[in-house]
């Protein structure tokens, strides 16, 4: 593993906004509609079990780190070898890379839809992209500041469930426990692309102080993502209709829509626009994982990855210019993201188990006897 200089280090509890900002983001706008269309106003229950299996996969990342080389590149070479090692790290290259282009995508299609139908998509995806490159070139800290301030800037905009209140029936959540098992596991599927962004914590790991002492707070980042999730999720599901729901793309900004203000006519173009802060994290962090991979597989400069890589994003989201498009750029995201979590990660950590016991057995039979 590479050793960072401290002064590119970052402090553990820093761990708690780089986790919930990369797990908040464009999927909180509209994931109702999707986990609702499977089950029902139970889907609530899909929340909760998501974020267990959050927790446990969390605990699963840290074990193996811990227990490796700490760089998640050098861990996958250690333990599947040189060939297989960097397909495993190609995949995960690509996968923050189509993570990234999925975020901005979607938070473009917001715009379009809400705000400018007639601005070009190139033009503020470039304006995005150069923010970007502004900030993933400025260093790791620079990015973890983002994220702080991605976190604490929007945090005022969860008061806003507060003026829908006299518009919801909560009664609309009875009777509880009324679909099928199949069904509240397909809803958890759906919801997992809300949850993800946990494993950038496989590639930023080397980046924290102390980083063993920082598991806490990627378990009440983890936590704070599922009670803004199950809030929002409770108070759809009390102000809309079974049937409304399912012709609502975008449920929560269609809840924001009826906040009124003496200073502000249309109060859905106030949060659009300030969620761009809760964006920007989500797109700096991917792409920072995705060039600070490529570095090291090709043991090049991060800067000449990270031009690319806009370069790549840029060009996706041009050719992206349809709902359809957009559509299954989402439900092919949130596939391989699903199964990336109940597969690779297990499989890590499984690997690293098996490794860590056979390193034991080693070295208990080279000691001497007394």
């Amino acid at each position: 593993m590479q050793k960072i200089k401290e002064a590119f280090l970052v402090s553990p509890f820093l761990v708690f906004f780089l986790v919930h900002s990369e797990q908040v983001g464009v999927g909180v706008l509209g994931y109702q509609r999707i986990i609702a269309k499977y089950a029902g106003y139970d889907s609530w229950i899909s929340v909760i079990i998501a974020a267990v299996f959050v927790h446990i996969l969390i605990w699963m990342i840290y074990y193996v780190l811990d227990n490796g080389d700490g760089d998640i590149v050098t861990t996958h070479k250690s333990l599947f070898g040189g060939f297989l090692g960097n397909l495993f790290n190609l995949f995960l290259l690509l996968y923050f890379l189509l993570w990234s282009i999925t975020v901005l995508r979607t938070y473009i299609e917001v715009i379009q839809v809400w705000m400018f139908p007639t601005l070009s998509t190139w033009k503020i995806a470039a304006v995005f992209l150069i923010l970007t490159y502004y900030v993933v070139s400025s260093g790791f800290r620079t990015v973890a500041g983002i994220c702080f301030l991605g976190v604490v800037i929007p945090l005022g905009l969860i008061a806003l469930l507060v003026y829908p209140l006299e518009f919801t029936h909560f009664s609309n959540l009875l009777p509880v426990f009324d679909e099928n098992i199949k069904d509240y596991l397909t809803a958890t599927k759906n919801m997992m692309l809300s949850y993800l962004g946990f494993e950038t914590l496989l590639v930023f790991y080397p980046f924290i102080k102390n980083a063993k002492r920082s598991q806490k707070f990627a378990h009440h980042a983890n936590l704070f993502t599922f009670m803004m999730y199950l809030l929002v999720t409770l108070f759809s599901f009390a102000f809309f209709s079974e049937e409304q729901l399912s012709r609502n793309i975008w449920a929560t900004l269609s809840m924001v829509k009826i906040v009124q203000v003496s200073f502000v006519e249309r109060f859905d173009f106030v949060f659009v626009s300030m969620w761009c802060l809760v964006i920007l994290p989500n797109i700096t962090l991917a792409i920072w994982c995705s060039s600070r991979i490529g570095k090291l597989m090709l043991n090049i400069r991060q800067h000449i990855t990270l031009i690319v890589l806009l370069v790549i994003t840029l060009a996706a989201c041009y050719y992206l210019d349809t709902r359809l498009k957009i559509n299954l750029l989402n439900n092919y995201t949130n596939k391989i993201g699903f199964y990336l979590a109940i597969s690779y990660i297990p499989l890590l950590f499984v690997m690293t188990f098996i490794k860590k016991h056979f390193k034991k057995n080693n070295k208990e039979q080279a000691s001497p006897t007394t």
